[in-house]
């Protein structure tokens, strides 16, 4: 009870001077009231403390020292291997929330706590989807649509992410481009083998920008290679995918990026092996792939029925 006491008085004494104006002076004892908690272990507490402390400071726009300790509570939610649940999620977005927009101490914050999300369940290796969808939405309300699509295409929420990238067109976009800002937030989606929400970002943006028909069929292209490469994942089938990449390769040659997400997603999603290093892109490699694929058929037809053999003959480009 005078342990509780004493702590209490402390923490009294911080508000006093933060009061006061006296804001090194409450810093400092933050400080020391955390590394109190932190040699006997008491972890839940150190947190409460800093983030309090955190809070404090930083509202009163003492950007280092509030940045101090918040990166201090980082610090011990790693080494008490607190949970990556919503309650922690929700300290370290509010806290980022009120830091200096400007500072180099908030790129590290959110670096740092990015870092120690991905321990969540071992299963984030790009941090948890809850923490960069909340860092998607304050960047989208500042305005800052780079880092937002960033943030969002790591999370989960596709809804969030196309309604985010229809503002970011009609501000920053050409008209021209409608159909490019979804193809290249669907293709990467993809790459990181997020099928679910690259559909619903998708089906979101089409939908609801109100520069695009109602579809599908659409008047653009590259719209459509998107509708029939999210119906072709179901199948997985190789020739199937060749021959959209095919028949759309004038759109997809608008931008050179889009070649190298789909040598990816040929690889993840349709079996295609990895690029050689002669450099000949999907097309090459998808050429190469049914080729290897053709010499296999031939090698088993010796192993097969005539009745087989002859039905593949009818039907080159069957599939089993």
């Amino acid at each position: 009870m005078s342990a509780l006491r004493g702590v209490e008085r402390v923490l009294a004494k911080c508000q006093s001077c933060v009061d006061a104006g006296q804001f090194y002076e409450a810093h400092q004892m933050y400080r020391t009231l955390y590394f109190r908690y932190n040699s006997q272990q008491k972890y839940a507490e150190a947190i409460n403390l800093l983030y309090t402390g955190a809070s404090t400071l930083l509202q009163q726009n003492q950007h280092t020292s509030g940045a101090d300790l918040a990166m201090l509570l980082l610090e011990v939610l790693d080494k008490s291997a607190a949970p990556v649940n919503r309650e922690n999620i929700d300290k370290i977005v509010k806290l980022f929330k009120i830091m200096d927009p400007e500072s180099h101490e908030r790129y590290t914050f959110l670096t740092t706590a990015v870092h120690w999300s991905k321990k969540a369940e071992g299963k984030y290796k790009r941090g948890h989807p809850e923490l960069h969808q909340k860092f998607g939405v304050m960047f989208w309300e500042e305005r800052n649509y780079v880092q937002a699509r960033y943030h969002y295409l790591h999370s989960c929420d596709g809804k969030g992410c196309a309604t985010m990238l229809i503002e970011y067109h009609s501000v920053r976009g050409y008209a021209s481009e409608v159909d490019m800002f979804i193809a290249q937030a669907v293709l990467q989606y993809l790459c990181l083998q997020n099928k679910e929400t690259a559909n619903e970002v998708f089906t979101t943006y089409t939908r609801n920008h109100p520069a695009i028909e109602k579809g599908p069929p659409y008047v653009k292209p590259l719209l459509n290679f998107l509708s029939f490469l999210l119906l072709a994942l179901e199948g997985g089938k190789l020739p199937v995918f060749s021959i959209l990449c095919d028949k759309y390769e004038a759109s997809l040659n608008r931008d050179p990026s889009y070649k190298e997400y789909l040598d990816k997603i040929g690889q993840l999603f349709f079996g295609l092996p990895p690029p050689q290093a002669t450099n000949q892109g999907i097309f090459g490699n998808l050429l190469q792939s049914l080729m290897n694929q053709a010499e296999d058929s031939d090698d088993d037809m010796s192993l097969e029925s005539s009745q087989y053999t002859e039905r593949r003959a009818e039907n080159p480009l069957e599939l089993d």
